[in-house]
């Protein structure tokens, strides 16, 4: 049998769920395909691929921690992030609760397919940004985020490009692809 996958580019600012949640946008807006649900989430104030599928298995298998699933992040952060910073990432950063596995973490460009976000981050003529790619296999709560600030780099924008195999590609906010996923 095969399952149908989502490969959705959450738009800023849109809820990882269906139902509605006070008068915020959530994905009813942008897909209208019954029965299936998030597999995995993509906070409020992140950007980028979130999978979705009709099938419970393939769901969990997705977005259950013990499965180690691969997440591929871009990070715009406050600051010239450094050399020291990205080591830290990559060996682990102790957050309030524990250390995290360590991470793969490099310095980038700013990706040149990138969108414009609305509202735009906020621009400090003093202080300069950067941006790193930083890949994960843990789903804590605001993971990345708490991560950058934690090596004094603070996460001003937040795009997770890849999920395990699956990448955004050229899909622009609030577009969605079906794929079929064997099972």
């Amino acid at each position: 049998m095969r399952s149908m996958l989502i490969l959705f580019n959450k738009p800023f600012q849109v809820m990882s769920q269906f139902s509605p949640s006070a008068n915020k946008t959530t994905l009813a807006q942008y897909i209208d395909i019954p029965k299936v649900y998030p597999a995995g989430r993509l906070d409020y104030d992140s950007e980028g691929l979130l999978l979705l599928t009709d099938d419970g298995r393939l769901q969990h298998q997705l977005s259950h921690p013990r499965h180690k699933q691969r997440k591929t992040y871009w990070a715009q952060v406050e600051g010239d992030i450094d050399a020291v910073a990205l080591e830290h990432l990559c060996k682990g950063v102790m957050l309030k609760d524990g250390m995290t596995l360590p991470a793969q973490a490099r310095r980038i460009e700013e990706p040149p397919s990138l969108w414009s976000r609305h509202p735009p981050i906020r621009h400090r003529a003093q202080i300069p940004t950067s941006w790193l790619e930083l890949s994960i296999t843990e789903g804590r709560n605001r993971q990345v985020r708490r991560m950058t600030a934690a090596v004094g780099y603070p996460t001003l924008r937040l795009i997770r490009y890849a999920v395990g195999e699956w990448h955004l590609n050229d899909l622009a906010p609030g577009e969605h692809r079906v794929v079929k996923h064997p099972r």
